[in-house]
């Protein structure tokens, strides 16, 4: 998205031949992804995508070397892939250089500060840790136990809702609510911009990982990113004058002592919390309710016996994951599988393919909420472990406890569900149900 940035990846080409051809990038097959993520394991378990310059790892025990080894595999690769669309040093062309006009004049600020702005995700060392630290502030766990009511309150009135009407959807009118309007509230903004905050969540994770990176600088998401720079701008401003009691005054109010962050990395430390906050724990929600609608032996499992719902949570996470891929970049020269991979070199952890290895998980394709697979690396593992997993798993139990009695009133959907525009987030855009007759 922004050019400028050094360029760090060297491409390399091996001189092995491939048996599989494999682009996480393309949105093809993402019906059902796992049958090609079993050929990586068993074909190609440290494989080059070339069109994108980068090694994809697929079994579970080399994804957890990797996740678990920083200094050897850092982070900024997650910088490349999704904010610069793959390119370590994007071309100034006409386009980018309109773009970046632009949002100088409209937000006053220079957007050239994002390319050596810090973002959490991208992050390593020191930096990342006194990032992280700030942050943590908000989810320690006595306050993400504080927000289980709210979480439970949010639940019962979609399912309120859902009691009074022929036909709901379970992403629009549950997924979506119960973990946007909690975010928001944990950062601090105001309920009448919650539609906005989804909306903005939803662009940047398509120009990020989906159909939308092909067209970056369009003036749809041009307007997006400014209507977002420049809220959070003003929301920054207004916590350095009066503090609240929310996350953006804590992060705010610590960024001078701790870690002397800019402007550009407050917006960009607040907007991986709106996406984050959201997308995971909306996806958790969908993929868990679409894994109970097509097993319904495992959905009358859980509605004989609720207790299994923590079961249900960790279940969903292992057999389709919220988000499926991750991206690191070697330190220095390495080798897995007898497979070499230089300093620089982009790699690909495939969450999506580790959570289905035969290796670690008995019967891996079925769905079983009995099974409780606390070794799925759904939230990563190792320094940039998801610091939201207990607020997510919070979230969707509230979700689950207060849809599951529901669901044996509606009759499945009758289609196919369309999936949500990314190759890094996996969920469906939408579950509708209609009142059984």
């Amino acid at each position: 998205m922004f050019p400028g940035r050094r360029a760090t990846v060297p491409m390399q080409q091996p001189e092995a031949p491939m048996t599989i051809s494999f682009d996480p990038t393309r949105l093809t097959d993402r019906d059902d992804p796992y049958p090609v993520y079993r050929r990586l394991r068993d074909e190609a378990p440290v494989h080059w995508a070339p069109d994108i310059g980068c090694w994809i790892v697929s079994r579970y025990d080399d994804v957890m070397h990797v996740l678990k080894t920083p200094a050897t595999y850092s982070s900024r690769a997650m910088f490349t892939m999704l904010m610069n669309g793959g390119e370590e040093n994007p071309p100034l062309t006409l386009e980018v250089m309109k773009f970046l006009a632009r949002m100088a004049i409209k937000t006053r600020m220079n957007p050239l500060g994002f390319n050596t702005a810090r973002s959490l995700i991208a992050e390593d060392g020191a930096s990342h840790a006194s990032m992280r630290a700030i942050v943590n502030r908000g989810f320690t766990p006595r306050k993400i136990a504080a927000w289980e009511s709210r979480a439970h309150e949010i639940a019962q009135e979609c399912i309120g809702r859902m009691r009074t009407v022929q036909r709901f959807d379970v992403v629009r009118d549950l997924a979506i609510p119960i973990p946007v309007t909690i975010i928001a509230e944990l950062l601090g903004v105001e309920p009448e911009r919650l539609e906005d905050f989804k909306r903005w969540s939803d662009s940047v994770v398509q120009v990020a990982s989906g159909s939308g990176r092909t067209n970056r600088f369009g003036r749809e998401f041009q307007n997006v990113f400014i209507d977002f720079s420049n809220y959070l701008k003003r929301m920054v401003q207004e916590r350095q004058r009066a503090p609240r009691d929310d996350l953006i005054s804590t992060i705010v109010g610590a960024a001078d002592g701790e870690t002397g962050l800019s402007m550009l990395e407050l917006i960009q430390f607040t907007l991986l919390l709106l996406v984050a906050g959201n997308e995971t724990t909306t996806n958790l929600i969908g993929n868990g309710t679409h894994a109970l609608l097509a097993h319904p032996e495992q959905l009358d499992h859980v509605v004989k016996d609720p207790d299994l719902i923590p079961s249900l949570i960790e279940e969903t996470l292992r057999y389709d994951a919220p988000i499926q891929i991750v991206f690191r970049n070697a330190t220095e020269d390495t080798e897995l599988h007898g497979t070499r991979i230089r300093k620089g070199e982009a790699v690909g952890v495939l969450i999506g393919s580790a959570n289905r290895d035969e290796r670690q998980f008995e019967d891996p394709d079925a769905f079983d909420v009995t099974r409780a697979p606390r070794a799925h690396v759904a939230f990563g593992f190792g320094h940039h472990f998801c610091l939201g997993a207990s607020l997510a798993r919070l979230e969707a139990r509230a979700a689950f406890e207060a849809i599951i009695p529901e669901l044996s009133g509606f009759a499945p959907p009758a289609r196919p569900m369309p999936l949500v525009d990314s190759f890094l987030v996996r969920g469906r855009s939408c579950i509708e149900l209609e009142r059984a007759a």
